[in-house]
């Protein structure tokens, strides 16, 4: 493989196929029926809406949404910006690099499953500066800020990043809306858990990888946050294990798409900054929607772009099933879980060995502790 890290390499289990299925009916839902009404509008659109959402996420975990109200030029700015970037020498890029005091920026060594991924990011929140407990410990209330750094070049880079985030976080509000609603409840149940929201950015670049058949662009995993909405470009790379079979296939670029998935709180969804498998959305529901594996494939012929927006709940926010959705016939099958500590615990395990175990969503689990 030449001069080709093996760190890169996955087991042999779990290397991509060098065909995929594509797939095609993962659902395309529309949402020109928000555009002029409020999510909780008891129109005939919005409630076949609300029913489309629903069945997606039961039975896909994801699904893509078009006419979502996200405008193109914002898009296409933030884009123009990530490629630029990008493409600049390692060494500049390195000048705005994370670590464990700031977890926000630029890194090229990122690891999912302790496999490295064939990728490079840079992360950023949207509510700057971003409160989080400063230890893993749960007796340690100390709290740190953290606050995005803007790298000089290319010259509008933070501008861009803060235009379309805000623009993005307008549509995972009226999503997070929507699946309340398809949950039976009302439609700002779950709005309230972030009003001082965690909420982070991530520009992911892929460059061209000449071992796509043992390396992955990112590896498979679940998110850990609330909602996951993300912007791919045409080349596409995105597989999502189908619920059915257990098949790695393929999602196809939709243009000016969003391709949405529930994370770990409601289901599950990646906080970059973790490598693991959470599920808070999975909590929230009490597993009534239950999140799905994804991956990535990198490509030996075009250079990929993506950016995903990783919604996440305040720092204080204690996570455990919702009292509507617990009842004799189906109990709590999670115990509470504070999401500030929990987070900070995974962010500092990027970094350093802790004297706790990696944790997991499943560790809260009732009846598996």
């Amino acid at each position: 493989m030449g001069d080709v890290d093996e760190s890169f390499f996955q087991d042999a289990a779990h290397r991509p196929k060098l065909s995929t299925t594509e797939a095609e009916n993962i659902p395309l839902i529309d949402l020109s029926p928000l555009l002029t009404n409020d999510p909780s509008d008891t129109s005939s659109a919005v409630t076949n809406l609300v029913a489309e959402i629903g069945d997606a996420c039961k039975n896909w975990g994801f699904f893509q949404v078009i006419n979502h109200g996200v405008p193109s030029a914002c898009r296409e700015k933030i884009e123009r910006a990530s490629r630029e970037f990008f493409l600049q020498p390692t060494e500049e890029k390195r000048k705005v690099s994370r670590d464990e005091n700031n977890p926000l920026g630029f890194y090229d060594t990122e690891h999912t499953k302790n496999v490295r991924d064939w990728k490079e990011v840079f992360d950023f929140v949207v509510e700057n500066p971003t409160i989080l407990p400063a230890s893993h410990e749960p007796h340690d209330m100390e709290l740190m800020e953290l606050t995005n750094q803007w790298p000089d070049f290319p010259t509008n880079f933070g501008e861009a990043c803060e235009e379309y985030a805000r623009d993005v976080e307008k549509l995972s509000y009226k999503l997070l809306e929507l699946i309340a609603l398809s949950l039976g409840l009302s439609s700002k149940r779950l709005s309230g858990y972030f009003k001082d929201q965690t909420t982070f950015m991530r520009l992911n670049y892929y460059p061209l990888c000449p071992v796509r058949h043992l390396a992955l662009g990112v590896g498979r995993h679940k998110d850990s946050l609330a909602l996951t909405v993300l912007a791919q470009d045409d080349v596409g790379g995105l597989e999502v294990k189908r619920k059915t079979d257990g098949e790695w296939i393929q999602v196809k670029p939709t243009p000016d798409a969003y391709i949405v998935n529930v994370g770990d709180i409601i289901q599950p969804t990646p906080f970059s900054w973790s490598t693991g498998n959470e599920k808070i959305s999975q909590v929230w529901s009490n597993d009534r929607y239950e999140s799905v594996e994804h991956r990535v494939v990198a490509s030996s012929k075009k250079e990929r772009f993506s950016i995903p927006f990783f919604f996440g709940p305040s720092h204080y926010v204690m996570v455990e099933p919702l009292e509507e959705l617990i009842s004799e016939e189906r109990p709590a099958k999670y115990k509470a879980y504070n999401w500030g500590k929990f987070n900070t615990t995974r962010n500092l395990s990027n970094f350093k060995k802790l004297n706790v175990e990696n944790i997991q969503i499943d560790h809260f689990r009732i009846g598996d502790l």
